[in-house]
């Protein structure tokens, strides 16, 4: 009996030092490490109550379902959502259930896993496209997933990343490279992605273009435009050191249209030489915005809308658009994850420099302040540090993503 108890504990022992052994290949520590290194409670930015502002609470570091990774946040970015849902609109009123983790914006150090996760693993740098989408839809079915009827938005429809931790799916994971992203950069790139869907839509190369709205995602389009050849690049905002801001993104020149009022199509046309523009992004939503998009391009040009307005809009249909026969788009959100890969070529190879348009980094105690600078469009992009830029509780990981060459044809649907 004794000899079998013996062979029974050096059985145990050799099972252990397998299954270390194989995790070590994963370079995944093992739950109880992770536990010893990782607090149980976090610090977070959330809507308690269904009214104007935001609390900083402190609340149980969630727990990845068997599909999700738990993120270590790094950066986490604000965005427009994000105020409408601190000021606690209408539309905030109607979307949002308390309480919620807000945030959809962010990157970080992944340092948990689900046991179906496939690809993710502990160590990965990774940012995280926000819609989660349901993958079983004719949206879904057909390369359109950024219009599934089914989506949840990270901050908006479930917790978000304005934490220490946040929990995401794995299929809505993104790799980054942090030798070529910081992370004040890497957080950048979902809402970059919106503006590169926008204008990389049409060939602009060799083109006047025209940016009406310079909020972030505009002051995002206005690079884009510049960096991929746009002859010129006219940029009309109501607030001067966003035109400032525009500028420095490559604009060849900057319009106020609360100075020039309906004068600033005439003003457009002469800086272009006399021209209508061949190209105009709406990008604020604004009833006089969109009514100057119509006005500005030229016969047989192009209109993307992009910005959303608060009430319903008039247009003169054939005035404005069946008599030039315009192109007009209609776009929202990205496409998933097309887009992500040509953001990455345009961040990663610093073909797009985004650092001009961060106003600053806070920590969690100064949130409030942030978004009244935002509300008074006093700030451009403010990044949350949620971990003060401290490293990952984890051991540095020395995994290699290696990417399929994708140039040898197999018989795969045999």
């Amino acid at each position: 009996m004794k000899k079998w108890s013996n062979v029974s504990v050096q059985l145990a022992r050799r099972l252990f030092e397998f299954a270390r052994l194989d995790q070590d290949k994963q370079n995944v520590a093992s739950p109880f490490e992770r536990k010893m290194n990782m607090a149980e409670n976090m610090r977070a930015i959330r809507k308690s109550k269904p009214e104007k502002g935001l609390d900083v609470v402190d609340v149980p570091v969630p727990t990845p379902g068997p599909e999700d990774v738990l993120v270590y946040v790094e950066a986490a970015s604000f965005c427009g959502t994000d105020l409408h849902i601190w000021n606690w609109d209408e539309w905030s009123k109607r979307r949002i259930k308390t309480p919620l983790i807000l945030g959809h914006e962010f990157c970080g150090t992944i340092v948990e896993i689900g046991d179906k996760v496939r690809n993710a693993a502990v160590g990965d740098y990774v940012s995280a496209e926000s819609h989660v989408t349901c993958g079983l839809c004719y949206q879904c079915r057909t390369g359109q997933a950024h219009m599934c009827p089914k989506t949840e938005i990270l901050g908006v429809d479930r917790d978000g990343a304005f934490a220490n931790y946040v929990v995401v799916p794995e299929k809505v994971i993104w790799q980054n490279k942090r030798e070529k992203l910081p992370p004040e950069i890497a957080t950048l790139q979902e809402p970059f992605g919106n503006a590169v869907f926008s204008t990389m839509n049409q060939n602009m190369s060799g083109d006047s273009v025209a940016v009406l709205g310079c909020g972030p995602i505009g002051l995002f389009t206005v690079g884009i435009a510049s960096a991929v050849g746009a002859k010129a690049v006219f940029a009309s905002d109501i607030h001067q050191g966003r035109l400032d801001l525009a500028t420095t993104m490559g604009a060849t020149a900057g319009f106020n249209p609360a100075e020039l009022g309906d004068e600033i199509v005439g003003e457009i046309v002469k800086a272009n030489g006399g021209y209508g523009v061949d190209i105009v992004l709406e990008m604020s939503g604004a009833p006089s915005a969109i009514t100057t998009a119509f006005r500005v391009v030229r016969n047989g040009g192009t209109v993307i809308l992009f910005g959303i307005p608060s009430r319903p809009v008039e247009i003169d249909v054939a005035e404005n658009m069946i008599f030039k026969n315009l192109t007009v788009r209609a776009l929202n959100g990205r496409r998933i994850f097309d887009t992500w890969y040509k953001t990455r070529w345009l961040l990663e190879d610093g073909v797009v420099d985004l650092r001009p348009l961060i106003s600053k980094t806070i920590g969690f105690d100064e949130v409030n302040d942030a978004m009244s600078l935002l509300s008074r469009g006093d700030a451009c992009k403010i990044v949350l540090l949620p971990n003060e830029g401290r490293p990952a509780p984890i051991s540095e990981t020395q995994r290699t993503h290696t990417p399929d060459p994708n140039i040898t044809g197999a018989p795969v649907h045999r």
